[in-house]
């Protein structure tokens, strides 16, 4: 008998093509066929972690007694280590035993209180455009997306109302991301103060990805929806130390807030994983508990990069609004070449002016017309990629400014 398409599986059905990953192809074939490509599509931090955290891990590694499974749900000290944070950060109060369960990334954090807490047939709201996750791990889950927009202005709440008021069976779960990956957007704590309000009286749970509570500017911390009083009440969050510390590759996230949600996700972590590398987790203990400085410098390094790249690709002749926070800049496709499409651009882009940027389109239908720029790339080679750009705008007939970039 022969085996059956990968598509032919339930989930895989419900799963569209990563439409990013045709870019991400195109990217690889180019850089093995010797082409210098600027890759500004993947949020991949470029910059190593604080030296005292390398040490860590190494010391603990070198442990005869540091290479068995691990706690699925974090070790103690890490456990302690980010409630520490939250007080300290935010002012919240957290339960390292019952409240906080470190993941192997916010990502899989995601994944598995999706899998924890959906029945078939649930109905989830969730940004449009987002960070795949936030939709994608609850549908692998079986539940269906209703989509609200991502900007958090009132069109957001009036939304939210006419999900609660017209779709049936009712949502019960609310996802959000701010710093919003893609599209950098910011909010506040009385956007917050909504939310709880409305969760608690529509009786949803709210997921909250604060994945890059760090990475913020003009001196505007941003907020944890936990701020809120009651807030623990409805609501759980998810942090990262990948983009805080440079760490992206080590996998080290938690889920913080609701015991309910929290034990829900540790009892489904319990049976999918060990938990991380005891020595990542050591070695995150020292990320959170030692010297902050780097937090600081990394914010001061990206701050210097956005505005490097919004002048240069200004100069250029693409005019990309400064984003307040994340690593993210959500660029509107030049006016004279908006029929290409993001995906279609995106190509044309790394082919013609060896950029990698990522589309829109694959971050949801709302996302076309955008494209997704990651500042993991010096100063330097920002100013070459603007370069590049100018040279393939002028090549497509779009006038640019006369000064060159960079």
């Amino acid at each position: 008998m022969p085996a059956a398409p990968a598509d032919d599986f339930y989930r895989m059905k419900r799963l569209p093509p990563y439409v990013i990953a045709e870019v991400n192809a195109m990217r690889a074939a180019a850089r093995q066929g010797g082409e210098d490509i600027i890759d500004l599509g993947m949020g991949n931090p470029d910059l190593p972690p604080p030296p005292h955290v390398i040490d860590k891990l190494v010391e603990v590694a070198r442990k005869p007694d540091a290479h068995g499974y691990s706690q699925s749900k974090g070790i103690p000290g890490l456990r302690r280590a980010q409630a520490s944070y939250y007080g300290r950060r935010f002012g919240v109060d957290l339960d390292p035993e019952s409240e906080v369960v470190v993941t192997m990334g916010s990502k899989e954090g995601l994944a598995s209180l999706a899998t924890a807490i959906t029945a078939p047939g649930d109905v989830v709201l969730a940004p449009n455009p987002s960070y795949p996750i936030h939709t994608f791990g609850f549908i692998i889950a079986g539940a269906t997306i209703r989509s609200v927009p991502t900007t958090p202005d009132e069109a957001y709440f009036e939304s939210l109302e006419r999900a609660m008021a017209f779709t049936v069976p009712r949502p019960s779960v609310l996802v959000m991301g701010y710093p919003s990956n893609p599209t950098a957007e910011v909010v506040d704590l009385a956007f917050y103060r909504r939310v709880v309000a409305f969760a608690k009286e529509h009786g949803l749970w709210v997921i909250s990805d604060l994945a890059y509570s760090e990475l913020y500017y003009d001196g505007c911390p941003t907020p944890s929806i936990l701020q809120v009083p009651g807030a623990k009440d409805v609501a759980v969050e998810f942090t990262s130390l990948s983009k805080t510390y440079s760490m992206a590759g080590w996998r080290i996230g938690f889920g913080v807030g609701n015991p309910t949600l929290i034990a829900a996700m540790t009892r489904v972590k319990s049976y999918l994983d060990y938990g991380a590398f005891t020595p990542v987790q050591a070695a995150a203990v020292a990320a959170l508990n030692g010297p902050q400085d780097i937090v600081e410098q990394n914010r001061r390094l990206y701050h210097r990069r956005r505005d490097v790249l919004v002048d240069s690709f200004a100069r250029a002749g693409w005019d990309i609004p400064s984003p307040r926070a994340s690593m993210f800049a959500w660029a509107p496709l030049p006016p004279a070449l908006r029929a290409l499409g993001s995906l279609e651009f995106s190509k044309q882009l790394l082919v013609h002016a060896q950029v990698a940027v990522a589309p829109g389109v694959g971050y949801g239908e709302n996302g076309e017309g955008f494209v997704r720029i990651a500042m993991v790339e010096n100063e330097q080679r920002l100013r070459q990629a603007a370069r590049n750009v100018r040279r393939y705008l002028q090549s497509m007939g779009v006038n640019t400014p006369a000064r060159g970039a960079g």
